[in-house]
């Protein structure tokens, strides 16, 4: 690529951008949220155009007009904001992107083979609308797989997999790049990027500023390249937790739907001025839990699930808010917020009180005041609170709708993958917001998929496992290894049966 600029109304996402990649190099774009990251990725894929600048594929210059193109040169990606279709089953989502006389039985065979090889855990049949977000990254994986590109996208591939799944990831990617297979490697993680990519690439603010050998940097100094300032330290201090605020007994549902995971007798509590973190791999009741203690789902028996002394397991999603719980869900475009609104309309979503609506009249300064601050705040890189929240990157998003959340001052929040998909320096913020949340006596239940987050952030862990709740654990006596064996569901059953006779 040499020279690709591209530019919107309100920012110039790409700014004279020149990049190469040799055949077999695992080469890294890191950036900052809003850097140009996924932008310049799009138009390598064919989804936009630039507005000038050249690119060659082979040392012949090509235009990629479409998707399609690109994967007719031999070009995969996987986007961080999925491109499925919910009524549609994984196979049929995989036959999109392939000829039209495709055998699907045939094509349900090595998708099988496929999710096996690498360990992904995908049943072909499912609906997407049934899958989790996890789950969904699964079926990018497996579509750009299937292709057997050239040159193969990641946008964030790790974020849904467990230590062990990532090793196996990592050597697949190793195994395709030994191969010839060209990988552009999109990531926050700076670990993987030191151990696994040979060329980084280093984007700021829509420009390249800097090349390097990762493998001959520190985590430090690729933090530096990426944000221009030292990471900001997250300090987690010792703080004794108050009364129970979420108390969970004996909580059993059966499935929503024939993919859906049922629930078994999963019992847990979080106080006041505590983070009960919960690890685990996507698609293992997580998705459920949140529905039931949000009131979105109220298929169980009132005393099941106790917020603040009540008995809340039919009270629904508006009364429980009206009490003061919050909630960030793992999907962002659709769910945490919608698209065609704008920042300060998507504000509505969760704060409806005298301050914001009165006699059924939304006060429209007071949402915009709202917004700005959000913005300002949390450091959200949009044109204001008018800016749809469609048009904002997925990281930015995140921000805004954890700020939305956090400024609410909840007295239990409930947040799923707070920091998937963040920068680094966003990410060190949003923990941050949490333990200083935490600090004001606010109790949160935080599911993650990032065990490094769940260790630094955490007061006690309990691991989720096919429906099931392990025993919590103080944060000071878990090891990452015990936690991806738990992951498995193995944990010491004399345990198991205490707790859930607790």
């Amino acid at each position: 690529m040499h020279n690709i600029s591209k530019s919107y109304p309100a920012v110039k996402a790409n700014d004279q951008i020149s990049l190469s990649v040799q055949p077999g190099e695992i080469h890294a774009i890191l950036g900052e949220n809003g850097a140009g990251k996924s932008t310049l990725m799009k138009i390598i894929y064919g989804v936009i155009k630039p507005d000038s600048g050249t690119m060659a594929w082979d040392g012949r210059e090509v235009q990629v007009q479409s998707p399609a193109a690109a994967r007719a040169l031999g070009v995969g990606m996987v986007f961080q904001h999925f491109s499925l279709f919910d009524t549609l089953t994984v196979v049929e989502n995989i036959a999109l992107g392939l000829s039209a006389g495709t055998d699907m039985i045939e094509l349900e065979t090595r998708i099988a083979q496929t999710v096996e090889q690498y360990g992904l855990e995908l049943e072909p049949r499912r609906h997407v609308h049934t899958l989790s977000v996890g789950e969904r990254q699964r079926v990018e994986i497996v579509r750009a797989l299937l292709g057997q590109p050239r040159l193969l996208i990641l946008d964030e591939p790790t974020s849904v997999l467990t230590p062990q799944a990532v090793l196996r990831l990592f050597d697949t990617l190793r195994r395709l790049a030994a191969e010839g297979c060209s990988i552009l490697y999109i990531s926050h993680k700076l670990d993987e990027i030191h151990s696994l990519c040979h060329t980084c690439t280093v984007m700021r603010a829509g420009k390249v500023t800097g090349v390097c050998d990762p493998r001959q940097e520190t985590e430090a100094s690729l933090s530096r390249m990426m944000i221009g300032a030292e990471l900001p330290a997250v300090e987690r201090s010792a703080h004794a937790p108050g009364d129970e605020v979420l108390g969970v007994r004996g909580l059993t549902v059966a499935r929503a739907h024939p993919f859906a995971m049922p629930l078994d007798n999963v019992s847990l509590s979080v106080c006041a001025g505590e983070i009960l973190g919960v690890a685990g791999v996507s698609g293992n009741g997580q998705q459920e839990l949140m529905g039931l203690l949000s009131g979105e789902d109220l298929r169980t028996a009132t005393d099941t699930i106790c917020f603040a002394g009540q008995a809340v397991g039919r009270r629904p999603a508006s009364w429980r808010r009206a009490h003061g719980l919050a909630f960030v869900p793992e999907e962002r475009l659709g769910r945490g917020a919608v698209p065609e609104l704008s920042l300060a309309r998507n504000i509505l979503l969760s704060h409806q009180d005298h301050e914001t609506v009165r006699s059924g009249f939304v006060r429209e300064s007071k949402v915009r005041s709202l917004a700005a601050q959000i913005i300002e705040r949390f450091r959200v890189k949009a044109p204001g609170p008018h800016a749809l929240a469609g048009s904002l990157s997925g990281g930015n998003l995140q921000k805004y709708i954890v700020g939305r959340e956090v400024i609410r001052r909840p007295r239990l929040l409930l947040i799923a993958q707070p920091t998937w998909g963040v920068d680094v320096g966003a990410a060190a913020q949003i923990r941050g917001e949490l333990l200083a949340l935490r600090d004001a006596g606010c109790a949160i239940l935080l599911i993650s998929e990032e065990l490094d987050e769940l260790f630094g952030v955490s007061d006690r862990l309990v691991v989720m496992a096919k429906g099931r709740v392990s025993p919590s654990i103080d944060i000071a006596q878990a090891t990452r290894e015990q936690v991806g064996q738990w992951m498995s569901g193995l944990w010491p059953q004399a345990q198991d049966r205490e707790a859930a006779h607790a």
